[in-house]
This record gives structure tokens, C-alpha cells and sequence, in this order.
């Protein structure tokens, strides 16, 4: 297992809408995305392209997660949290099962089956407190990337 690049951070929010504007007005932020639903998840999602200092897009961006009715998970975060806050990190990797293999390996707690996330590709979440407290996310890299 290598670690890959940081693809994104999830930011658990009560308002897409409301975080838009906060990343445009506050943040500089000048590459939304349209926001979309997520039913598989349970989530709408938007992501937000960071710039490096050159000006440059670096291939980081922000996840914006608002619950959709039903979503236990992200209610409970937004319950705890009702400003919202950073909910995970995603990291990149070139095969998702090898991934998987070699978390199951070290003892980690993968929490499900890879399934097809916001980025059309596969991934899993790795329990936090298997991993210093932090929600992560593995996800295999995007076609094209």
C-alpha cells in the first residue's frame, strides 16, 4: 500500500447552498461544481476546486455533503455538529481491491464493500479510530487522472 494523493476532504454541511456561497464570498473559490444528488449515499454533493499559488488548479477539491432524508450518518454528524465540519479524507489508490486486501490485512475496519462513489469510482471508507481518529476515505484514481 502506497499512499496516493489527496483527492479531496469531505465537508459535512446543513445548506449546500449556504457553503456555495461561504466558498465563493469568503474562500475566493471561483470553480463550483453543480451540485447533484448521490442516492446510493444518501447525500447531495458538490465539490469546490482548489487553486495552487501559481493559479493553477492542483487537483485537490472540497466535497460538500448535505444529508438527503433517510441519511442516518451525516444527520448524526450535522446533530453533533450543527455547523457542519470536515467529515473525511480521500486519498487516492490505482487498484481499490488490492487496497481493501491490504487494509483487511493490517487489522483495519473497512466499513463495507467498495461501491461507486460522487467520482464514478470505486471506494470504501476505513473506520476512524483505525486510523488516528480520521474518517478516510480510499478511492481509485478517476479515469484520466
Amino acid at each position: 500500500m502506497i499512499l496516493g494523493r489527496l483527492n479531496h476532504i469531505g465537508v459535512a454541511t446543513p445548506s449546500i447552498a449556504d457553503s456555495i456561497a461561504f466558498y465563493r464570498e469568503v474562500m475566493g473559490a471561483t470553480k463550483i461544481h453543480e451540485p447533484f444528488d448521490l442516492p446510493s449515499q444518501g447525500v447531495k454533493v458538490c465539490f469546490v476546486d482548489t487553486y495552487g499559488t501559481e493559479g493553477a488548479l492542483n487537483g485537490t477539491q472540497i466535497e460538500l455533503i448535505e444529508p438527503l432524508p433517510g441519511n442516518t450518518s451525516i444527520t448524526g454528524f450535522l446533530e453533533r455538529n450543527p455547523q457542519g465540519g470536515q467529515h473525511h479524507v480521500c486519498y487516492e489508490v490505482p487498484e481499490i481491491h488490492a487496497a481493501k486486501a491490504w487494509f483487511d490485512s493490517v487489522g483495519k475496519r473497512v466499513l463495507g464493500e467498495p461501491r461507486i462513489g460522487a467520482h464514478g469510482t470505486l471506494m470504501f471508507f476505513v473506520h476512524p479510530r483505525d486510523m488516528q481518529g480520521v474518517l478516510t476515505e480510499i478511492m481509485e484514481v478517476p479515469e484520466g487522472h
